[in-house]
């Protein structure tokens, strides 16, 4: 009988990010979650240098939507939003 996954999309998104992190704050950004829509797009925002950076989109799916795909096989597509 297998054993059913009860670890909830976002915290399986936070679990990629934390892996992430430390790749970003060395350069000195940082990724926030914004939200994760019920259709599995999920929306993040850069801070810190990440912001003006010109390899973030390269970053963002090389790396972060990569992690996040592995950690969360619901997640269709990560987004990044724009600051207020």
């Amino acid at each position: 009988m297998p054993v059913e996954d009860t670890t909830s999309v976002r915290e399986k998104v936070e679990k990629a990010l934390t892996l992430c992190r430390p790749y970003l704050l060395a350069d000195g950004g940082d990724v926030e979650l914004i939200s994760i829509s019920d259709d599995g797009i999920v929306e993040l925002m850069f801070h810190g240098t990440c912001v003006i950076c010109p390899m973030s989109r390269m970053t963002l799916r090389a790396g972060i939507e990569r992690a996040i795909l592995q950690c969360a096989s619901e997640v269709k597509r990560v987004e990044a939003v724009m600051g207020k």
